[in-house]
């Protein structure tokens, strides 16, 4: 064992100059690393690499023995097999990371539109099988939902369904209010369309403007920047900080655009509250209901003096 520890440590001190000239010349050969950097193979070869051949190599003497023909092969490709490993052993961790930071985008996800799905009242509006009562607007409101489905923004597309219900909502307080062909009835009506289309056309450009980034991986030129910042030329720094700025101004408008919507959301409440205040049944009493209260704790008071009467 000793006599390979021996041999190991002389084939890896040789073999350590030949990696150290080549990984200076293209660092990809000699760091495994993504992307490799020439400075991470100076250390590894210059110094960490012959420092461990060295330390073999003394605790390897005291034995007494010559070193073995195996252990000097073995230290003539330990670096040419270790280098390919770590490479794989790294591609996994950083596929590993993907999948657990995609996995928290996904829920987080989740729960955003779970809490928007938490309103009371909200229909659920299913693209690929509309309702069959649907008209031109919820048809275009299931075109908008699934467009923004197909870029995965799941976080916005809830925007739709919360729409469709106000829409039918304001829809029910109308016709119980007015008759369906008044005037009153059409001219409301078509304001509350005219609300709901501005809406349909900014779901329709979130999903447009994020079908603009759905390429961009933000996570990934953020790691790059952290990491290997000091590595980076300035071409490939400016190129990496102009990628994370398209992400967020994209994220920014996407944002302007759902406010919006909010706005509309609210707009659409204001109409069913007002409409449904309106008095416009005729009213069964012929006297008002104060003026009936009255009337009826006047006669209460003269039946009980009535009663004392008798």
């Amino acid at each position: 064992m000793l006599g390979f520890l021996q041999g190991f440590s002389y084939g890896l001190f040789l073999t350590s100059l030949v990696w150290l000239m080549l990984g200076v010349i293209r660092p990809e050969l000699g760091d495994p690393a993504t992307p490799p950097r020439r400075w991470a193979v100076i250390v590894r070869y210059a110094f960490v690499a012959p420092s461990l051949a060295v330390f073999l190599w003394l605790t390897s003497l005291w034995g007494g023995f010559s070193p073995s023909l195996g252990g000097w092969l073995a230290g003539l490709v330990g670096i040419a097999v270790e280098v390919p490993m770590e490479r794989r052993w790294r591609g996994w961790l950083a596929r590993r990371r993907q999948n657990r930071e995609a996995q928290q985008r996904s829920a987080e996800a989740a729960r955003r539109q779970a809490s928007e799905r938490q309103e009371t009242g909200v229909q659920t509006l299913d693209p690929e099988h509309p309702p069959a009562d649907a008209d031109d607007l919820v048809l275009s409101l299931c075109r908008a939902k699934q467009a923004l489905l197909e870029v995965n923004r799941s976080d916005h597309a809830p925007q739709a369904d919360r729409l469709y219900s106000r829409y039918r909502h304001v829809l029910g307080v109308l016709g119980n209010r007015f008759e369906v062909g008044e005037l009153a009835y059409e001219r409301a009506r078509g304001l509350v369309t005219q609300v709901c289309l501005g809406a349909i056309d900014n779901l329709t450009a979130m999903a447009y403007q994020a079908s603009g980034i759905s390429g961009v991986d933000a996570a990934y030129v953020k790691r790059r920047l952290a990491r290997d910042g000091a590595n980076l030329t300035v071409e490939e720094r400016i190129a990496l900080k102009r990628r994370l700025a398209l992400v967020e101004d994209t994220e920014r408008q996407l944002r302007q655009l759902a406010a919006r919507n909010e706005a509309a959301l609210t707009a659409l409440d204001d109409a069913a509250v007002a409409v449904a205040r309106l008095r416009t049944d005729k009213p069964q009493a012929s006297l008002a209901a104060e003026q009936a209260c009255a009337e009826l704790k006047r006669f209460v008071e003269g039946a009980e003096r009535y009663e004392r009467s008798r």
